[in-house]
């Protein structure tokens, strides 16, 4: 464990924390849109940016990335951090005026408009942030590597390669799931579940409980990586949740008030 300050008040994490986590455990909100606990730190959207005051000189650093030491005075409320993630949400302001997330982070801020405007082609793309999130899930926590970052400067976005549909996309919606800002469309129609930000088409696999269109043949490798998921991966979130009850109903004590209709 080590101990550090943040914003006056003493703090203590364990040694390996990034700076980021020893801010919120002082009780601080910090925003993010790249940082991710499930994912390897990044360092992309800039938003947490803080001033490290101690050791000297006196210094702005990204707190998601910047690992945190005994003996650090970080404060998040200097003008230079407060004036760096006010810059921020600027750009992505300019660059995502219709994302409601990018303008409740800027209101937050007390941004309600930007001297920045980029030039961008109409589409789905226009709410993405090119924080990444997406591009890593997909290769780190999924290990397909289906979409990645292509083109440079202004017209740097994320994409399949070619702009096509990705052999290697299994459809597992992740990265839907964890855009910050709705960038990736996602729909399932009948049995068939269509990702449009990828021109991507999967077929779905029913739900032997209930017959809803669930879950992409492409997954069916999983029980052989996780075999303790054998009876549960197939079964949509409502099956599989009136299982779980059933199963904890049955573990209750017969003689337990309230099992019997008590």
């Amino acid at each position: 464990m080590i101990n550090l300050t943040v914003n006056g008040r003493p703090v203590t994490v364990p040694e390996g924390t990034r700076v980021l986590q020893a801010v919120r455990a002082a009780g601080i909100a910090l925003p993010t849109l790249c940082y991710h606990e499930g994912l390897a730190p990044y360092g992309a959207c800039r938003l947490c940016m803080v001033t490290l005051t101690s050791p000297p000189p006196s210094k702005l650093i990204a707190a998601c990335v910047y690992p945190a030491a005994a003996g650090m005075i970080v404060n998040t409320e200097t003008p230079e951090a407060v004036g760096s993630r006010r810059l921020v949400l600027e750009l992505l302001l300019g660059r995502c005026p219709q994302s409601g997330v990018i303008k409740n982070l800027a209101a937050a801020m007390g941004v309600k408009e930007s001297r920045f405007q980029v030039s961008r082609t109409e589409g789905d793309m226009d709410l993405c942030v090119l924080c990444g999130l997406c591009v890593r899930v997909c290769q780190e926590a999924i290990g397909a590597c289906a979409i990645s970052f292509v083109g440079r400067g202004g017209n740097r976005r994320v994409s399949t390669p070619f702009e096509i549909h990705s052999e290697a996309c299994i459809g597992c919606g992740a990265c839907a799931e964890i855009c910050p800002t709705g960038a990736i469309r996602m729909e399932d129609k009948g049995p068939w579940r269509i990702l449009h930000t990828w021109h991507t088409r999967v077929e779905l696999q029913p739900c032997p409980q209930c017959g809803r269109f669930f879950v992409p043949q492409e997954m069916a490798f999983l029980p052989e990586q996780c075999p303790e998921i054998e009876s549960l991966w197939r079964l949509c979130p409502a099956c599989r949740q009136q299982r779980a009850a059933r199963q904890w109903m049955q573990l209750l004590p017969l003689d337990r008030p309230g099992t019997r209709g008590d």
